[in-house]
């Protein structure tokens, strides 16, 4: 309607001014109900041509969009570990600093699971101690071995010098036999270094290794302990979080509640309609007005322009995909942030709201070099912007009378 009574302005009325004035023809006499279109003829055809094209320049040039939302990002709360509620620290709607303490599950198989590795750890100790002791009498094994193996050795070498000086007086069979006691001796006392080598080893390798998994196994088992106290993330509000001692939580099953972080990026995603892709640049100034904030226009400006268009995507399956199953053609998105952040707070994020966004072509009429058509084809272009803020502005106004009194909401 507004295009149309500016377009008239410009086309029916000085058609009419000519009929009447000039032809001297008169509303209720030559110009009557049924013959306004024969005598205004080219002012409503000139009328209905100029409000299409105005129309059209004004909603490519200077694109609209009723889907515009600020979205906002929520943390659901959920345990590390599966369990049953043993403590409850907080209450809904609290605001928690991150790092705060929010609920413990029942730690009584935890407990049960560090007292056991603390057992394994002091038995790994008191294994190091045996060790000792082992090691003490392998040694003293060497010695005794050692000892007797001298011994052996004097009587056989006594022997055989006897054998030497007197052939004859010490019998063939005792030198033999003292030779076997002292082989015998000798393997006894590569046994006891043997044996002292193991203990050693043990003492070295294999009771260190025991003693580490004793204390991983322990440190698994504290860390199993502190899972079952659930932190806050963030900073934010608790929402929907009615925990009682006694219920069951667990990652898959029930989440404990939902917590909306306080710091909230200012940013706002609207879906424009694919013929504005060519039109949507990154630093376009756009209005913005939303439900829970009537009768405000909120100044913004698009920072990011999203290259692909959501209703495309797709995911491998064993089907095949057929383009008809998605009719919806989809949007192309863009996030936006106010130009001035105080004039924004008052907005509930999650509001729903639309937008314009208006083409400006100012810099480009001051730097660039081009023809008298081109000029003053941009100049329309900036202009006829005017027309759709206008039509924003009367649609902020209207919205709570629609809203409350036409939807009965």
């Amino acid at each position: 309607m507004l295009e149309f009574i500016l377009c008239s302005l410009v086309t029916l009325l000085p058609d009419y001014l000519y009929r009447r004035y000039r032809q001297g023809k008169r509303i209720g006499k030559e110009i009557t109900l049924y013959s306004v279109w024969f005598e205004l003829r080219w002012g409503i055809a000139s009328c209905a041509v100029l409000t299409t094209t105005l129309i059209t320049l004004i909603f490519y040039y200077h694109p609209s969009t009723s889907n515009v939302s600020s979205y906002f990002r929520t943390v659901t709360i959920l345990p590390e570990t599966p369990g049953r509620v043993a403590e409850v620290f907080v209450k809904n709607n609290e605001i928690v600093p991150a790092g705060t303490p929010l609920f413990r599950i029942d730690d009584s198989s935890q407990r049960a699971a560090i007292d056991s590795a603390e057992t394994k750890v002091s038995e790994a100790d008191a294994a190091f101690v045996v060790a000792q002791s082992e090691l003490a009498a392998a040694k003293g094994s060497v010695e005794q071995a050692e000892g007797s193996l001298e011994q052996a050795l004097d009587e056989l070498r006594t022997k055989l010098d006897l054998q030497a000086r007197n052939p004859g007086i010490v019998n063939d069979r005792e030198i033999e036999s003292l030779q076997n006691v002292v082989d015998s001796r000798e393997g006894a006392v590569v046994a006891a270094e043997a044996n002292v080598e193991a203990v050693e080893s043990k003492i070295s390798t294999l009771l260190p290794a025991q003693k580490k998994s004793a204390e991983a196994a322990l440190k698994q088992a504290q860390v199993d302990f502190e899972k079952t106290v659930t932190y806050a993330g963030v900073e934010g509000r608790l929402e929907q979080f009615q925990l009682q001692p006694g219920d069951y939580v667990s990652a898959i099953l029930r989440p404990a509640g939902i917590l909306v972080p306080t710091e909230i990026e200012q940013l706002y995603q609207a879906g424009f309609g694919q013929m504005a892709a060519t039109v949507l640049k990154v630093g376009m100034v756009t209005e913005v007005a939303c439900a829970s904030l009537p009768f405000r226009i909120i100044p913004m400006q698009i920072v990011r322009v999203q290259d692909v268009i959501a209703t495309g995507q797709f995911r491998p399956s064993d089907n095949l995909l057929d383009i008809q199953d998605r009719p919806v053609p989809g949007t192309v998105t863009v996030a936006m942030r106010p130009l001035f952040g105080e004039h924004a707070e008052q907005i509930i994020p999650g509001s729903a709201c639309f937008a314009n966004a208006y083409t400006d072509n100012h810099e480009r009429l001051h730097t660039e070099e081009m023809g008298t058509g081109e000029f003053l084809f941009l100049h329309t272009i900036d202009t006829v912007g005017l027309a759709h803020a206008m039509i924003l502005r009367i649609q902020a106004f209207m919205l709570p009378v629609r809203t409350l009194v036409f939807s009965g909401h």
